[in-house]
């Protein structure tokens, strides 16, 4: 098969199986034992696939039915308990569910919006900083978080080492560095939608980096890793299925696909082929990050 077409697979098969699982995505159908932020994690990572998936089309079916559950999950009186289940981190959950609230709702309907003390700059590294400035800038929330022009400079991005001298390392970084990488292409462009701010060299250096942390997700079938290596090369403007690199991680997906459309765990190393609310929880953000990957590269 070709990229293209093990693409449109992947995008029908992986959204196929999010519209026909959504019930799941329910923090309060969810296991009452599960705590809190855990609970609602699920929901909010549908709340940003929905987020942009509106911009590329917004006359699906599956996304009118996503947007329903989640304005459902929005409106139950027990969401914010679940946002601030953890005191420490409430203000920064209520940020982006704020952020991603589904049209309609009230985002600030279970109490006022955080303030600036509410979010000091120097409780945080860099990276967070730049999380929260993009989802308190989406949720129209006054802070006072350094300039995106300053946060660039000191985002891993710029920062991490993009060619070490003698025997490059396996993998290039570590996997929570890899994640820091990949949410930080998304949120220095908002997905693809603005220009990184990245110096040409910069970004040559970064691509590079993102490249090899990629083949290695390939080369040992770390799927969730590899979809979102794939989504940042593309949100750094970059063509990531003309790449080798890119086509051998869209087939690698498309390889270790269910029939369901499910992709079943994070890595080959924890794949679960069972069914169920053990399978939905191993399953779902696997399935959820490619099904984004799927959206914003164009191809469904």
């Amino acid at each position: 098969m070709s990229v293209e077409a093990d693409l449109k697979q992947l995008a029908a098969g992986t959204l196929g199986w999010l519209a026909e699982n959504l019930d799941s995505f329910d923090p309060f159908e969810a296991d009452p034992r599960t705590p809190g932020l855990r609970r609602a994690k699920a929901p909010l990572e549908l709340a940003l696939l929905c987020h942009c998936w509106s911009r590329h089309d917004g006359q699906d079916a599956r996304l009118d039915k996503a947007n329903a559950l989640l304005r459902r999950v929005w409106q139950h009186p027990g969401f914010l308990g679940l946002l601030t289940a953890e005191p420490e981190a409430a203000a920064a959950y209520r940020l982006v569910a704020a952020a991603l609230a589904p049209h309609g709702v009230d985002p600030w309907a279970g109490g006022a919006p955080p303030t600036a003390e509410d979010l000091p700059p120097e409780r945080w590294l860099p990276y967070h900083r730049l999380e929260l400035r993009f989802y308190a800038d989406k949720a129209g929330v006054r802070h006072t978080i350094e300039p995106y022009e300053d946060l660039v400079e000191k985002n891993v991005l710029v920062t991490l080492p993009a060619a070490p001298a003698g025997q490059p390392p396996e993998p290039p970084v570590t996997v929570p560095r890899a994640y820091a990488l990949t949410h930080s292409a998304s949120y220095l462009t908002d997905f693809g939608r603005t220009a990184p701010g990245l110096t040409p060299d910069a970004l040559t250096a970064a691509a590079d980096l993102l490249d090899r942390q990629l083949a290695h997700c390939v080369r040992h079938d770390w799927w969730d890793l590899a979809a979102e290596l794939v989504t940042a090369r593309h949100c750094l403007g970059g063509t990531p299925l003309d790449t080798a690199v890119g086509a051998a991680a869209v087939r690698c997906l498309a390889r270790a696909q269910l029939p369901s459309g499910a992709l079943p765990g994070r890595t080959a190393a924890d794949r679960d082929d069972a069914s169920g609310p053990l399978f939905f929880a191993k399953a779902y953000h696997t399935t959820l990050v490619t099904a984004l990957m799927t959206l914003l590269v164009g191809v469904r």
